[in-house]
Order: C-alpha cells, then sequence, then structure tokens
C-alpha cells in the first residue's frame, strides 16, 4: 500500500504550526523543512513546506496562501487511554482556538481535532440500544469529554 502524508495547507504558519504540533504530542520531530526559490510563487527565502511526525504519524505543512482554509469537514482524532490524557491534549489544542462540542475543537490554526477516549466507537456500539442513549444524551451536553460522567450515564438505569 502507498505511504499516505496528510498535507496541511497554511497561508504563511506551517512552521509555527509543525513546531507547536511536536511539542504537545511525544516522540514528535520536524524532519524537513523547504522554501521558496526564485520561480516562486511566493517570495523567495519563505518556508514552503515542513515535514514533521506525529508520535509516528507523518505531516507535510505547506505555506500554500490564504486561498484555502480549514474546516470542519476533515479532523483528527486523538484516542485518549484517560482522563489526564483527554485533559492535556483539550488544555493544550484548544489554547488560542476555539472548543465545540462532543469532544471536538479547533486549534489556534483553525485545525479540527477530536479527543476522544479509548473504546468510546465500542460504547456506541454496544448491543444495548439504551445504554448507547444515555451516553450520547450526555455527550451531546459536554464540550471536553468527561470518561466517568459518559459511562456513568450509560451505566446508569432508566
Amino acid at each position: 500500500m502507498p505511504k499516505i502524508t496528510p498535507n496541511l495547507w497554511f497561508d504563511t504558519e506551517s512552521e509555527q504550526a509543525a513546531a507547536f504540533y511536536t511539542s504537545v504530542f511525544p516522540n514528535s520531530e520536524i524532519t524537513r523543512v523547504s522554501y521558496y526559490g526564485e520561480a516562486g510563487p511566493r517570495p523567495a527565502g519563505m518556508v514552503l513546506t515542513v515535514e514533521f511526525v506525529l508520535d509516528g504519524q507523518p505531516f507535510t505543512a505547506i505555506n500554500g496562501g490564504p486561498q484555502f482554509k480549514f474546516d470542519e469537514a476533515v479532523s483528527f482524532l486523538i484516542e485518549c487511554t484517560d482522563q489526564q490524557e483527554i485533559d492535556y491534549y483539550w488544555s493544550k489544542l484548544s489554547e488560542g482556538g476555539q472548543e465545540g462540542p462532543c469532544g471536538w475543537l479547533k486549534d489556534r490554526y483553525g485545525l479540527s481535532w477530536q479527543v476522544v477516549p479509548a473504546g468510546f466507537a465500542e460504547l456506541m456500539c454496544d448491543p444495548d440500544q439504551a445504554r448507547r442513549d444515555r451516553a450520547m444524551r450526555v455527550l451531546l451536553g459536554m464540550r471536553k469529554i468527561d470518561i466517568a460522567t459518559i459511562n456513568a450515564a450509560a451505566d446508569a438505569a432508566d
């Protein structure tokens, strides 16, 4: 299978964004930076692309210009092992950004993230419809996900 690398389009912030993301995620680093030359289309010497790795996942960021912006149609899901991880990623990524509903947020660059607990997909596929519904009702009222509250609601009797 070919290698798939998400390519993130920025106006001029690719290097700052890559530095931010690599500071948030463990085992992460910027691996290569390229620059525009005299051929353009942007000023010579300006950062063109930044290749970086977030805990094993490669990404490329490009300073492509102001034509395109991020929106919620594409997001990155972070499956967290516990509440401490949810709290950490929520705090770091939402700083300077915007909190959304149900574990979604936009970071300071407008990129959307979903910060969710491991096993949440299984809960949403639980064979007990009432259990799924109780969990969903509680989730819909949250911004940052609270695992204990969702689990308590799922396991409560109607």
